[in-house]
């Protein structure tokens, strides 16, 4: 199973649903703007997090805090680290772990999810058309 599958697979049909009604809703919205306004949210798209960054920011920012801690303060917090890199193991291995219901909860999507949305205003922008090829030289063409 692909790494954006295993993300939708342990996410509950009902949030897949909300997610993805979400995006057909942003398309409707987007149909009947104009080009520069589907051009700014391609842009926007491009630069949103996926669920794989935003669960590996989080668990090396927990896991360094951790050690930083554990360094300083108190052994104790080693601990930390200890139980956030499993969690991001299991992720790596199973395509799930304890943060991913909250965050898909949050409105975080995968990269599918976000790149279906991305492609389908490249559609609507008009970035698809085939030329005609019997109207263009095949150098044109390959231009």
């Amino acid at each position: 199973m692909e790494t954006h599958d295993r993300v939708r697979a342990h996410t509950s049909p009902r949030l897949n649903w909300e997610i993805d009604a979400q995006i057909s809703q942003n398309l409707k919205s987007y149909a009947r703007q104009g080009r520069n306004e589907v051009s700014q949210r391609i842009q926007e798209l491009e630069r949103e997090w996926d669920i794989e960054r935003f669960l590996e920011l989080n668990a090396s920012a927990l896991a360094f805090t951790g050690l930083v801690l554990g360094i300083t303060h108190s052994r104790k917090w080693f601990v930390v680290p200890g139980v956030v890199l499993p969690f991001l193991f299991q992720h790596a291995v199973q395509g799930w772990c304890p943060p991913l219901p909250i965050l898909r909860r949050l409105g975080v999507r995968t990269r599918e999810e976000i790149d279906r949305e991305k492609y389908a205003l490249k559609a609507l922008r008009g970035d698809f058309a085939q030329p005609n090829p019997t109207s263009y030289e095949a150098e044109e063409a390959a231009r």
